[in-house]
């Protein structure tokens, strides 16, 4: 009795879908993001979403237009205009205007920078720890294949060398110089390019002034 009851709540147990956890905790980490945000950070980052919109372009266009075209037409109207062409106080409300856009779109940036190398820096703790895990199946299952009679032992030097961690400083260290190998080698292939342009360039220069002088000995006169 008490194995049916043990089976029948282990049957009844909810199954924990991977998918759902996995997205559960990526909201979870955006929602810590979010807390730490203060009251003038949120209203900065309103403003650049209500900014990238389509309808704030044709706004702005239509603004313009509107300006331009009344300030043209209150002369007919018997009306003094306030900005005459080329529009002055229009362009200083233009530049004043994308210098305050600017800032505002830099600050939601550097907000939006620190989340990105916050990322960048879990997607690195994860693929090293992936990593290990993975080295260290491949080696328990070398040990597993060692020790079962039944299968026959041989040297696998794939496997021992997939046993072993990468450490990601070496890593780093041969990628910088296997970079700067190439920036020299690049660098070298210039120079020598440079220099056959140079002598393809003194040849021309020797074969046209060959030529030259035999046109000015072909039209010099000869002595009777």
């Amino acid at each position: 009795m008490r194995l049916l009851r043990r089976n029948k709540s282990q049957a009844s147990a909810p199954v924990l879908d991977p998918i759902n956890q996995n997205i559960e905790a990526v909201v979870a980490l955006h929602a810590v993001a979010e807390q730490g945000v203060d009251r003038h950070q949120r209203t900065v980052e309103s403003l650049t979403a209500w900014l990238g919109r389509p309808q704030f372009f044709y706004g702005i266009l239509v603004g313009i237009f509107l300006w331009m075209g009344i300030n043209l037409c209150l002369p007919r109207l018997g009306v003094t205009r306030w900005d005459d062409p080329p529009f002055v106080w229009m362009q200083g409300a233009a530049g004043l205007g994308g210098l305050l856009m600017t800032t505002v779109v830099l600050i939601t940036q550097n907000r939006q920078g620190k989340l990105a190398e916050r990322r960048e820096q879990l997607d690195l703790q994860m693929s090293l720890l992936t990593e290990q895990r993975t080295a260290k199946i491949i080696d328990l299952l070398e040990e597993l294949r060692r020790d079962m009679p039944s299968v026959r032992n041989r040297v696998d030097a794939e496997a021992d060398a997939l046993t072993k961690t990468i450490d990601p400083h070496e890593v780093l260290a041969t990628l910088e110089t296997m970079m700067e190998e190439r920036l020299d080698a690049d660098s070298s292939s210039e120079a020598t390019s440079q220099i056959v342009a140079e002598q393809m360039d003194a040849a021309a220069t020797e074969t046209n002034e060959e030529i030259a002088r035999a046109r000015r000995d072909a039209e010099t006169p000869e002595d009777p």
